[in-house]
């Protein structure tokens, strides 16, 4: 059991675990995966079809004939850790497959690395089977090679990521994903539907609905309706709610429509909680990113959503030191968190991307600046954050339980998505407890991002 590390970057994937021995003479893959869930849902993916080939994949370098390497280019310090992840596999291994946002730009990677031996762009899955089909040929046995109905799992059995649409409409000018993984492409929602309840089917308990805007799904679609379910983000919700799995929704884009998931939450057909990037507060920072300026009215639309659902919790992610910055505006972000009292909040410290428009912004930051504010602004978001778990101290809450080991059980409650919120630990009286299972705990301490509880025993 370890506390969450306060300092946790929000867009990271749990790292993947892998399983299942290889058997004799069965080709092995190995796979690095990086970035956030969506890329980790490629990754499951790859590693489907690989499996569907007769592929066996394996936990470290030494034991495969290949690695594929998922790469990340949110920024530039991401790029860097790729960069760092695909010269560790070619010192470790030697036989390198790059493919991920970084794959975009191939001469980049090249440059760098010119022993990889083939590199592909995001979600190009064709082509990363036929660059392992040329480094590895398959070889597959059709009487032991059977694939499970959900596929690779890189994620605990008892959740999973659910994607939802791939790409972006958006032209934020800080952002160069939409230039990596294109414009806004919804899957049908009979699709996603089907594999939610295989998903729940096979013991998962908590769908995480991930896409680069999850509230703009299917609007390309023109929220059709097919094999009688529609493509729109509230009918999605409610067909994914009834289940009986819990359903947690992430990058939710701040639409108006999207007070129409809040009875939803209230009802408990979804879990209250919602991830929004707000990224800033001042107008005119916002417009210099190119996203709506409107913190006042956002502040109205969180206290209607708290009061018709006075039990949400509230997740963003935010930027410090963006081009232009001032004082003046860095404050009036400290003085919007005071008054939105953001239940969970992580910050990023603005970094030029190659391709980002806001590269060309005038008056950067100085670095000594941006570490300055990042520093108060988590200050700041931490006394928030410990006074909010205090009050919850006294509460009997539901948890879903992630680990156990000798000293207890790590769970979650439904404010806590798995790897970058909080935890709830439970210490005494956790013998049967499994991952997966949703017990209920007596909250008796809280500190400054997890709580402590003892759990209800039937009959006590």
């Amino acid at each position: 059991m370890s506390q969450n590390p306060p300092s946790l970057r929000p867009d990271l994937a749990p790292a993947p675990r892998f399983s299942e021995p290889a058997r004799p003479g069965q080709p092995t893959i190995g796979m690095v995966s990086l970035g956030c869930p969506k890329a980790l849902v490629d990754s499951e993916r790859i590693l489907t079809r690989l499996r569907a080939e007769g592929y066996a994949i394996s936990p470290d370098y030494k034991g495969a004939e290949a690695v594929i390497v998922n790469t990340c280019g949110f920024l530039d310090s991401a790029k860097a850790e790729s960069l760092e992840a695909i010269g560790e596999a070619i010192r470790e291994n030697g036989r390198v497959i790059v493919t991920g946002c970084l794959g975009a730009e191939p001469d980049y990677i090249t440059g760098t690395h010119p022993k990889v031996l083939a590199v592909t762009g995001p979600h190009q899955y064709e082509q990363v089977l036929d660059a392992v089909h040329k480094a590895v040929p398959p070889a597959p046995d059709p009487f032991v090679d059977l694939l499970p109905a959900t596929g690779v799992s890189l994620t605990p059995r008892h959740y999973s990521y659910l994607k939802i649409s791939e790409g972006c409409n958006h032209k934020c000018k800080f952002c160069i994903i939409p230039d990596m993984r294109g414009r806004l492409v919804s899957r049908p929602a009979y699709a996603v539907v089907k594999e939610a309840e295989r998903l729940v089917a096979a013991g998962v308990r908590e769908l995480l609905v991930i896409s680069q805007d999850t509230s703009a799904y299917g609007v390309d679609l023109k929220h059709e309706e097919a094999r009688g379910h529609r493509a729109h983000i509230t009918d999605l919700a409610r067909d994914l709610g009834s289940l009986g799995a819990w359903v947690r929704l992430h990058y939710v884009y701040p639409y108006p429509h999207v007070r129409n998931l809040i009875p939803l939450m209230a009802e408990g057909l979804v879990l209250p909680y919602l991830d929004i990037p707000f990224q800033h507060a001042h107008p005119d920072v916002l417009k210099r990113m190119a996203r709506p300026a409107a913190a006042a009215r956002t502040l109205d639309e969180i206290a209607a959503w708290r009061r018709d659902c006075p039990d949400i919790t509230l997740r963003s992610t935010f930027i410090v030191g963006y081009p232009g910055e001032t004082e003046d505006e860095f404050q009036t972000l400290l003085d919007w968190l005071d008054e939105a009292q953001l239940d969970r909040v992580g910050c990023f410290q603005y970094e030029n991307v190659a391709g980002a428009r806001s590269n060309d912004l005038p008056d950067h930051v100085p670095e000594a600046v941006k570490a300055e504010r990042f520093a108060r602004f988590m200050e700041k978001a931490q006394a928030i954050s410990e006074a909010k778990l205090a009050a919850k101290v006294g509460q009997t809450i539901q948890v879903i339980v992630d680990e156990v080991d000798e000293n207890g059980a790590t769970c979650r409650t439904k404010g806590d998505a798995p790897e970058i919120d909080g935890n709830l630990f439970i210490d005494e009286d956790f013998d049967g407890l499994a991952p997966g299972d949703i017990v209920t705990v007596d909250v008796d301490e809280a500190g400054d991002y997890d709580l402590w509880g003892r759990r209800v025993l039937q009959g006590a």
